[in-house]
């Protein structure tokens, strides 16, 4: 019994030799033998010599053993049951029909999200970067006075919504809107762009302010380019971190987490192969259009009508697992927590150790991500000035990215397997370490270089792209593969208060901060020593320090998350064991000052 018991995880019973656990478990305390042995007991009868009396107490104390023996049986029997029901769950290539039904649609999801996604993010850099008075010096303002103001509010927001509206609500709620705008953009905002955008007193203050204003003044110029650029961020922030994650960590057990969120980024980058070939295709099937046709808006129209169609796949998709999947069975276990206002909860988040450090690697990597990408931008519109040279090359770039995703996804899951949490968070900041380095070197020292770089057929110029789009790819497949499922791993064993609230504060605030964090050291450094290359000694400084804490983090939040998991699976084995209710004589049990060793191996009749 005790190494059936053992063997299914249900019980530890206490350590002690074979002999007196054998004892322990077939001979009941006192207490327990009177509750046994002396329950609807017939009426002895008293003979003169005692035989009767004996004889009928001797039949009793065997039947009651019986009795007990075979209460003792059925309580294996009924564990036997329960671990034996997992082999009669139907199965499909190993993996039970239930899991299916869950694992298939999140990939899914994931592919659409992502989809929209690349074609957004490519889509905004070539909106700002190449529009008409604006350059990729707009980008480190537009993260840090625009967006990132606009992500806070929005965070408060969602915060309020949290607390009055269902989960479901509160996904069609966020998401609807995002489906709008954007397909009102390409039929609508573009096509009057000429008129809405203010022109001419955006020239007139740029005379009178001069040319270091030129960035703030082009957040104003092109403002609906902008608006884009920013809805665009927060589809990233709020559609693939806060809502698909949110909803993946609701219906899936850690179990599933552990082996299926690996994978999911396989459909996933997938979804980012065919998005960069579908950029790719846009983007020259504007120079087949004849003269005097906006080849952009058309683009862009259609670009557009595909993100509104993914949109409503997203909504019909998690509408199908809202009603045909099973949520999985927590522990009720919880501790309470309070309803608390949008201070109240912030204030909850920032003196929560494990919250603070998933924030740590969320702005660190938005900061370190930030350090490079905004230097590589520049030197590609350097060498892509036109928007469908520009919009190829991105479209390029998505996806090699999807290749090389798809490829460390492949190896996730080993990692995870071989190596655990800890190595697999760790990864991501060491890749990006290293790419990092090597684009600033060959940005600084690029003179030493240039004969090297000759020989291969490139300019220095064009030798840093494609340094730098590495640096990109590598990072982004990095954090795509190993951060982001690391990340949602670690929001599992958290109470729902915590995890609601926990990742609209982090996915939401977090991530632009990060970037907005690196866009102030760029600023502050620009003006600070005169220009970006000046910098860039000082910047790989920088980038080394963020990274260490990054690192220091991961490994704080490792032991954290651990505990977490161990007090999780704790729980759910009482929880098992209570509702299989098998009954377990400890030493405890044992009237006071009777040993369990002193038991008798029979019960032995008593004289009347």
């Amino acid at each position: 019994m005790e190494g059936l018991i053992q063997t299914r995880g249900i019980l530890s019973l206490p350590a002690k030799p074979i002999g007196a656990r054998r004892t322990l478990l077939l001979q009941p305390s006192h207490a327990l033998k009177q509750r046994l042995f002396t329950r609807n007991l017939p009426p002895l009868s008293i003979s003169s010599n005692g035989h009767s009396k004996f004889q009928s107490f001797h039949k009793i104390s065997i039947s009651n053993k019986e009795r007990n023996r075979g209460f003792i049986c059925k309580a294996e029997a009924a564990a036997a049951a329960a671990g034996d029901g997992d082999s009669l769950t139907p199965k499909v290539f190993g993996v039970e029909v239930t899991t299916l039904k869950k694992i298939v649609p999140l990939g899914l999801m994931f592919f659409c999200i992502l989809f929209n996604y690349t074609i957004l993010r490519d889509t905004k850099d070539v909106l700002v970067v190449t529009a008409k008075g604006s350059s990729a010096e707009i980008i480190p303002f537009l993260k840090t006075w625009v967006n990132l103001p606009m992500a806070i509010g929005f965070m408060l927001l969602y915060t309020k919504l949290s607390n009055v509206l269902s989960k479901k609500a509160l996904f069609y709620t966020v998401i609807v809107p995002f489906i709008a705008y954007f397909g009102a953009f390409g039929f609508i905002m573009y096509p009057l762009s000429n008129l809405i955008h203010p022109e001419a007193l955006a020239d007139k203050l740029l005379a009178t302010l001069g040319p270091r204003f030129m960035g703030p003044l082009a957040i104003m110029r092109i403002w609906s380019f902008c608006l884009f650029y920013v809805m665009a961020e927060l589809w990233g922030s709020v559609v693939v971190s806060v809502l698909f994650w949110g909803f993946a960590n609701q219906i899936t057990t850690v179990d599933e987490a552990k082996k299926f969120y690996p994978l999911f980024g396989l459909g996933a980058n997938v979804a980012l192969i065919f998005s960069g070939r579908t950029v790719k295709y846009f983007s020259n099937m504007r120079k087949n259009l004849g003269p005097g046709v906006d080849g952009w808006a058309v683009s862009l129209k259609a670009m557009m009508s595909i993100v509104v169609g993914m949109g409503l796949a997203i909504c019909f998709l998690y509408w199908w697992v809202n009603r045909y999947v099973p949520l999985p069975t927590r522990s009720k276990k919880k501790k309470a927590k309070p309803q608390m206002g949008t201070m109240e909860s912030l204030k909850f988040l920032v003196s929560s150790p494990y919250i603070r450090d998933l924030a740590t690697l969320v702005v660190a990597y938005g900061i370190s991500i930030n350090l490079v990408e905004v230097t590589w931008k520049s030197k590609l519109k350097a060498q892509f000035p036109s928007p469908n040279e520009y919009s190829a090359f991105m479209g390029d770039f998505s996806t090699c990215t999807g290749i090389a995703t798809f490829t460390m996804m492949l190896l996730s899951q080993y990692v995870f397997d071989k190596y655990g949490w800890g190595v697999a968070a760790k990864i991501t900041p060491t890749v990006l370490l290293v790419t990092g380095v090597a684009f600033f070197s060959l940005i600084l020292f690029g003179g030493p270089f240039a004969p090297l770089v000759a020989k291969l057929g490139m300019t220095p110029l064009l030798a840093a792209v494609y340094v730098g789009a590495l640096q990109n790819i590598f990072s982004k497949s990095a954090k795509y593969s190993l951060f982001d499922p690391c990340k949602e791993m670690a929001y599992i064993p958290l109470d729902e208060d915590t995890k609601v609230k926990g990742k609209a504060a982090i996915d939401v605030v977090c991530n632009p901060l990060g970037k907005s964090g690196g866009a102030l050291i760029q600023q502050f450094m620009i003006l600070t020593f005169g220009s970006l290359a000046s910098s860039t000694p000082y910047l790989g400084v920088i980038l080394l320090g963020i990274v260490t804490a990054w690192l220091a983090a991961a490994k704080s939040l490792e032991g954290q998350f651990n505990t977490l998991m161990s007090e999780e699976e704790l729980e759910k084995e009482m929880e098992r064991a209570s509702s299989l209710k098998i009954p377990v004589v400890s030493q405890e049990d044992a009237a006071p000052g009777e040993s369990t060793s002193q038991l008798p191996e029979k019960s032995a009749p008593t004289s009347i």
